[in-house]
This record gives structure tokens, sequence and C-alpha cells, in this order.
């Protein structure tokens, strides 16, 4: 406390001295993996040093000699790396659970010098899946499967209109109402740290609204409805053929001709009369037939016999009166 006279009046104030405060522990630098890949941490040792890892402690050491063990943990057995070239050291096929704190500590000088990374690992993505869940309204979900840090989001251009997030591992869900005449205009995505993914609406969602319907929309409607009259037509006209032709079928087969057709004839043998049988002649309309070179038929030769039985019936019921 220092106390000053000014004009008779004492005034007493604190000078506080500020220094810069050291600390022990190292800058911790962030990093980010990706699962099933490997990752190299920025910082070299050349001839002496250690990798430790949380409450781990060491699980890498360098020798004098460009000698190294990188087995002193079992859980990294044969996925931890040194290269003598580089100084560097390497993590391979990344998990989840690698994500940590590892410090390297570099004693190539005389001072021992430390850097500290805090290892983030991620999955990569899926692809969003956006469904149709009311074709009236247009209305769309989009999903993704949870992971660390992932943020799902809907955007129309460049605008962000929702979006959502979560700490717990359950899949994420964001529904949106599409104006669908600016369909192609929307887009959901999803991403992380390491990855993104998109995904647009699908072409099911189709306003119902007629007074909303456009003239492209109204074109194709009228377009189909005259492919279909026209197919409709085309199939009564050739039933109408086919019935036509089935009657006509038909009557064929009933026709007079037909029938006649289906009569067969017998061949019928003239036995000429005997002995004593009399020949009946002096018929003058028999014996014209008989002269008649055009009377070939089976049929005209019966009318010529029962001509001769009616004749031979007449004479006798003359003579018989």
């Amino acid at each position: 406390m220092t106390t000053l006279q000014y004009l008779g009046i004492s005034v007493r104030f604190i000078i506080v001295l500020c220094s810069p405060q050291h600390s022990d522990q190292p800058e911790t630098w962030q990093v980010k993996g990706i699962v099933g890949t490997f990752l190299s941490f920025p910082e070299r040792v050349l001839k002496s040093g250690n990798l430790l890892y949380g409450d781990l402690g060491n699980i890498a050491q360098v020798y004098p000699g460009k000698q190294s063990n990188t087995n002193l943990e079992k859980r990294f057995k044969n996925r931890l790396h040194w290269n003598n070239v580089t100084g560097v050291f390497t993590l391979s096929d990344l998990q989840i659970d690698d994500s940590g704190v590892y410090t390297v500590e570099n004693a190539d000088a005389e001072e021992k010098m430390t850097h500290a990374f805090q290892l983030t690992v991620y999955y990569v993505l899926s692809k969003p899946q956006v469904t149709v869940h009311d074709n009236i309204s247009c209305s769309v979900v989009c999903s993704v499967e949870n992971g660390r840090e992932v943020t799902l989001s809907w955007y129309r251009g460049g605008e962000i209109l929702n979006q959502i997030s979560s700490p717990d591992h359950i899949t994420l869900s964001l529904p949106l109402k599409v104006d669908e005449q600016n369909r192609d205009s929307y887009r959901c995505e999803a991403a992380n740290p390491v990855s993104k993914e998109t995904a647009v609406v699908p072409n099911s969602c189709i306003e119902s609204d007629p007074s909303k319907v456009t003239d492209g929309d109204a074109t194709t409607q009228g377009s189909l409805i005259a492919v279909i009259c026209v197919l409709v037509a085309s199939g009564l006209v050739g039933l109408a053929i086919c019935l036509k032709k089935r009657r006509n079928g038909q009557q064929h087969e009933d026709s007079p001709e037909r029938k006649q057709d289906d009569i067969l004839y017998a061949e019928i043998t003239h036995i000429k009369p005997a002995d004593n049988q009399e020949v009946r002649t002096g018929i003058q309309e028999l014996e014209s037939l008989r002269d008649n070179p055009n009377l070939t038929s089976v049929y005209d030769t019966l009318q010529l016999h029962r001509m001769a039985d009616s004749e031979d019936v007449d004479t006798k019921s003359n003579g018989t009166s």
C-alpha cells in the first residue's frame, strides 16, 4: 500500500503486479480421425521419446539408436507404429474408443518437449433417407442414423429451414412440408466433423390440389386420358368384329346348303323284271322319259318308276270298274 500527499489530501491505493502464469500442462491440439483409417501424430521423435495415452501412460517408446517398442499396450498391438525416417507415430485401423488424449514426449534435445493431441474418432455418415409422409400435403421426413456430433438439416437453396441434433445415439428424423412447385430446391443434409451427405425430395411427392396443378401437369393428364380412350375404343371395335365373325360362322353352319351337303345318297340299282312279270309298255309318258338322254340321275330314275306304278294302279282300277 502506498500513500501520496496531494493538495493536503491523503490518497491511498494498491499496486498489483501482473505476470504471465506458466503452466506445466502442454497445449492440446484437436485432431480428428475416421473409423477404419489411420492417423499420424504431427510431432517427430528421431532419437528418443515416448507416446502416452490418457490414464494408460506410456504406450510406445523410442530408444537412442533408432530402436522402438510400440507393443507396450495390448489394445494397440500391431496398430501402433513408429517411422524411423520421419520420426512420426501412426495409429491405424482407428476405432471409436481410440478417442482420447495422446501425448508425444520428445527427448531428442537436452530439454524434453511435450505435445498433446485430443483425438476424436467419427463414423462416416450414411446417406439420409427422405420418405413421403403425406402425398396430399406433400409432407416428407428426412432421417439418418445418429452418431457422434451428427446434425440433420433441411435447406431450400442456401437457406436453412430446420435443424436437429442429439447426443443420444438414436435415429434422427426431421419432417418438412414441401412446396411441390419448387420441390427441386429442397435438400436434406446430414453432417458431422468428418463427412457430409445430402438427399433430395422424391418424385412421388405430388400436389393433389387441382388449383395448384401446373400447366405441364394438366397437359400430361390430358394426354393420359386420350390414350386410355383410344385403347378402350380399340378394344370395343375388336370385340365387335369377333362377335360378328362368330355369328356369321354359326349362320353358315345352319344354312340349307350346309344341311344339303350333309345328305348322303345311296346308289340304287335298277333290277330288270323277270320273265313272268308284265313289262309295262304302252305308256306314252314313260316311253318319252326312257328315251330322254338327259335322264341320268337316280332321282329321275325313281320318278320314272313311281310314275309307272301310278299308271298301273289307274289301269287296274279302270278295268275293275
